[in-house]
């Protein structure tokens, strides 16, 4: 029953995927977190820190971990856990990618059409509300602390926050050495 579940919610997401990894974390979230429960909110967070930092996009790192300690919780051994990571991250990639295959074909033929660049004109806002959704899905407590459970945390965090923001914004840091830094600067601090 877990991998049926996974496949369904997995091939949703993949399908529903406009604008990239960013976009669709809200609708991660809302899928493993709020409706099923596979990860709490706190494994959520780090699930999406370690995305960042290792190889591939953030929503096939997802399913992958996703899919893995669901069917771990499950009481399934590691083997049946590994199958559906493999399972969760191909649900996530199989619509889309078919989607696409037919969408390149129209995309060729009529890419100059007026109805084309309108459909991307309202596309553009959408993705970029989603992409906001995910920014602010990620400014919880599990992040940022809270000023009344630990005001410590919470002017770290947003200390942290202000200057890998400026820093890649205003004084254009790499955003790998601007990770490394702030990785440095936690272990330091914690």
């Amino acid at each position: 029953m877990i991998f049926l579940k996974l496949f369904i919610v997995f091939s949703k997401i993949g399908i529903f995927n406009f604008g990239g990894g960013y976009a669709m974390l809200s609708l991660i979230h809302n899928e493993v977190v709020e409706k099923n429960g596979w990860l709490t909110a706190s494994e959520f967070t780090d699930i999406v820190a370690i995305s960042q930092t290792t190889p591939g996009p953030i929503g096939i790192n997802c399913a992958t971990y996703t899919g893995y300690t669901a069917v771990l919780n499950d009481g399934y051994p590691e083997w049946m856990a590994v199958l559906g990571a493999i399972l969760a991250s191909m649900s996530v990639l199989w619509l889309p990618f078919l989607l696409m295959l037919t969408i390149s074909k129209i995309m060729l033929k009529y890419s100059k059409s007026r109805t084309m660049e309108s459909i991307f004109s309202f596309l553009r806002p959408a993705i970029i509300g989603l992409i906001a959704a995910a920014a602010i899905l990620l400014m919880s407590a599990e992040n940022f602390g809270s000023p009344s459970d630990s005001t410590f945390q919470f002017i770290v965090s947003i200390i942290l926050f202000l200057f890998a923001f400026f820093g890649t914004r205003i004084y254009k840091v790499h955003p790998i050495l601007m990770i490394l830094l702030c990785g440095l600067a936690g272990l330091l601090i914690y």
